[in-house]
């Protein structure tokens, strides 16, 4: 698949279908997002995924903040990637410091490059996702075991779309999202 094809196609999907996704397609689709850029090539990303019906079903009732929507898209997916990362490491220096004026906050930006990429390589393979960020992070924890020095920055529920892709949504024009000096 064409890079542009696979960015201009990439929809975010919250029904799937009944075909479940094998260990061997998610960990293809994490050997692709590997290669996302990171501070420093720190590769501070992790993931964590649920399969089993149970804790899915546990995360929705309890860890979205009531919003419904998550909810059901958590339920219906064959598999909710939790994304962490590596805390203290993106945007500081060795020595503790931070490298950045964005403080802590870098690390969020090198788990939104890498969730992206995943999806891209999901799609890639006939998945498909959605990035969902209303959770309850210390909540999450009640039910999986996220090691203390890692912190949670997005869900992605993936599983095989059960409708055809729809028609992108309009998008603003070049000229209205660039600015040249």
């Amino acid at each position: 698949m064409k890079i542009e094809t696979c960015i201009m196609e990439r929809r975010s999907v919250r029904k799937y279908s009944e075909k479940d996704v094998s260990e061997e397609v998610i960990n293809e689709v994490i050997s692709l997002a590997r290669y996302a850029p990171s501070w420093k090539n720190t590769q501070v990303v992790r993931y964590h995924v649920i399969k089993t019906p149970q804790i899915k079903a546990d995360i929705a009732n309890h860890c979205v903040l009531d919003f419904e929507f998550n909810a059901k898209t958590i339920t219906r997916c064959k598999a909710l990637v939790v994304v962490t990362v590596i805390k203290n490491v993106s945007g500081y220096e060795k020595n503790g410091d931070f490298s950045t004026s964005k403080g802590d906050r870098w690390e969020t930006f090198d788990a939104g490059i890498a969730s992206q990429t995943f999806c891209l390589a999901a799609h890639s393979k006939g998945l498909g996702s959605v990035i969902l960020g209303i959770f309850d992070e210390e909540k999450m924890c009640q039910y999986i075991q996220i090691p203390e020095n890692e912190r949670i920055t997005a869900l992605i529920a993936i599983g095989y779309p059960l409708e055809e892709g729809k028609a992108a949504p309009p998008r603003k024009t070049v000229e209205e999202l660039v600015t040249y000096y």
